[in-house]
């Protein structure tokens, strides 16, 4: 297992040409934060102090983001005017915005018949009522009392 030595005292911090290339191209790849301060040869408190210190340092960051996104763009829009169909969808998403259309369509096609809708709403009513209207627990007998033959 390797270890790689940290630093361990603050170092001064000054916005150097060396400095600013580091920034520069650690951007330019699409790293941020402390993946780019770390890149660039800095901590990332560093790299913080270094921002707030002297805004050339963020410059650099900014330039070299748009100086990779650039270079992409580029690589897509070759690709895509030689004729890739992925790469000219991308460029579409990418630089104009476009956004595939997402449409489901449903087609239900069913025909009713009225006069079976009446059919099976009578033939429904006439379950419910013939279920209400039938007794089904067996009569009980009343009690026979003498007064019961008049």
């Amino acid at each position: 297992m390797t270890f790689y030595s940290l630093p361990y005292e603050p170092r001064p911090l000054t916005a150097t040409e060396a400095r600013l290339e580091a920034i520069y191209a650690a951007a330019k790849l699409g790293l941020k934060g402390d993946s780019l301060a770390l890149a660039a040869g800095m901590t990332p408190t560093e790299y913080r102090r270094l921002c707030q210190a002297d805004p050339i340092a963020e410059y650099a960051e900014q330039k070299g983001r748009a100086e990779g996104e650039r270079e992409m763009a580029q690589t897509l829009y070759a690709a895509a005017a030689a004729g890739d169909a992925k790469a000219a969808t991308e460029m579409l998403r990418y630089a104009h915005g476009w956004v595939a259309k997402q449409a489901v369509e449903i087609n239900v096609e069913q025909k009713i018949s009225i006069t079976a809708a009446l059919e099976e709403a009578q033939r429904r009513a006439g379950a419910v009522i013939d279920a209400v209207a039938t007794d089904l627990t067996a009569p009980e007998e009343a009690p026979v009392h003498a007064d019961d033959r008049l």
